[in-house]
């Protein structure tokens, strides 16, 4: 079930592309024509967004029937049909671009993020997304990132306490200050992140108490260096700059964690169409 959310983005999107209506349709294709469309993956990777590319088409015709031929994290390959969609032509149209917008970007993340979870096979390293994410589809993205093997991060800002060098430097606190108030204001469920930049203050972060570290555009030697020093006794994120290609070598240097932006903010949409026929 799509959260209420998702129904809102969906309406503010066909609001943009039909809000005054689909004058070449209007003018060429006979209101009660019927059309039968096959959703068509164009290149290889991950899908993601079909209950919501459903969505799209039910909202602009709740007669429209649509028939999945996938599912949410299949791998897909190039000329595999997905979904069929049946109605009147005028419909499927006006739904095209929309509903394809959905699933060509949610797909694309799903893909993207595949292909950093395979780079981390073998090791201990968790794959998390952050909020980076495209305003109003963080649900959405993050809905993705699952469907290609990563975990999620915090939903939004009150999913746990994530201490950074800007709330140090405007409460006034040092890390210790800073997760003694954390843990006094915030409920005993949320854990309590610090960000550190460097050894010194993994060290700081872990006499404090804080359930997690946050290793903040680190080199691999010193990532090495403070999961050593850290043994377990606490989670230990790494964050900053991490691409495909390195990857892997930070997920060996023994992290549980590894965040990552451009699975959300950078990934490339997933080539797919919408072949229509009457």
């Amino acid at each position: 079930m799509l959260p209420p959310a998702v129904h809102r983005l969906i309406a503010l999107a066909l609001e943009e592309d039909l809000g005054r209506g689909d004058v070449t349709s209007e003018a060429l294709i006979a209101p009660d024509l019927p059309a039968r469309g096959t959703v068509l993956v164009k290149a290889a990777g991950v899908l993601a967004g079909l209950e919501v590319a459903a969505a799209v088409f039910h909202a602009v015709n709740p007669a429209v029937q649509w028939e999945p031929q996938a599912q949410d994290g299949d791998a897909v390959s190039a000329g595999q049909v997905v979904a069929v969609v049946q109605g009147r032509a005028r419909a499927l149209l006006a739904a095209e671009r929309t509903a394809l917008n959905f699933l060509q970007r949610l797909s694309g993340i799903a893909t993207c993020t595949s292909r950093y979870v395979e780079a981390l096979r073998g090791t201990r390293a968790r794959l998390v997304d952050t909020r980076k994410t495209t305003p109003g589809w963080r649900w959405l993205e993050k809905m993705a990132v699952r469907c290609g093997g990563g975990y999620n991060h915090r939903l939004d800002m009150a999913g746990g306490v994530l201490i950074k060098d800007n709330h140090l430097a405007l409460s006034h606190n040092d890390i210790h200050g800073a997760v003694r108030a954390a843990r006094a204001y915030a409920p005993h469920t949320v854990r309590v992140e610090v960000e550190v930049t460097n050894l010194a203050g993994v060290e700081a972060a872990l006499s404090a108490g804080a359930d997690i570290i946050l290793l903040d555009n680190m080199a691999p030697a010193e990532m090495r260096r403070a999961a050593e020093a850290v043994a377990g006794r606490a989670l230990l994120e790494a964050s900053g700059g991490i691409t495909l290609e390195t990857v892997r070598t930070v997920a060996e240097t023994g992290v549980d964690l590894i965040s990552s932006g451009a699975i959300t903010h950078s990934a490339k949409a997933l080539d797919i169409s919408l072949e229509i026929e009457g």
